[in-house]
């Protein structure tokens, strides 16, 4: 039997609206990965921690905050320097489409907003985790 896709779902920064992270998080474990939600408030090396301690596939931050270019960024970039290069990580929330370039290059492989089906961020995640 093959180990289910281990997926982290965090909120960076300040940021208090998680609906949209929890719709997601369900969303994935009902495609039958295994979702762990780190809730609201945290800091990029709590996220890393907690990709560390999970042993995650994946790490889907959302952020509604405006923020992206500052958070995805150190996450993408902690991530690389403690050797989680292999982890794909995602994100999601209120994202202008001229910083989708720009965070892309920094390592964060697919970026969703507001109205993407839950189903175009399962198939993404399953074609582009590395396992």
């Amino acid at each position: 039997m093959e180990r289910k896709i281990r997926v982290l779902i965090a909120k960076p920064g300040l940021d208090g609206h998680d609906r949209g992270a929890k719709v997601v998080a369900r969303a994935l474990r009902d495609a039958g990965m295994e979702v762990v939600y780190t809730g609201l408030h945290q800091t990029a090396e709590m996220i890393i921690e907690a990709a560390i301690q999970e042993d995650v596939d994946v790490v889907g931050l959302s952020l509604l905050s405006g923020a992206h270019m500052t958070l995805f960024i150190d996450v993408a970039r902690l991530m690389q320097e403690k050797g989680l290069g292999d982890v794909l990580i995602v994100g999601g929330g209120i994202v202008p489409e001229g910083d989708i370039p720009k965070l892309k290059k920094e390592g964060i492989k697919g970026v969703f907003g507001p109205g993407t089906h839950c189903d175009v961020i399962v198939d993404f995640i399953k074609k582009n985790v590395k396992r």
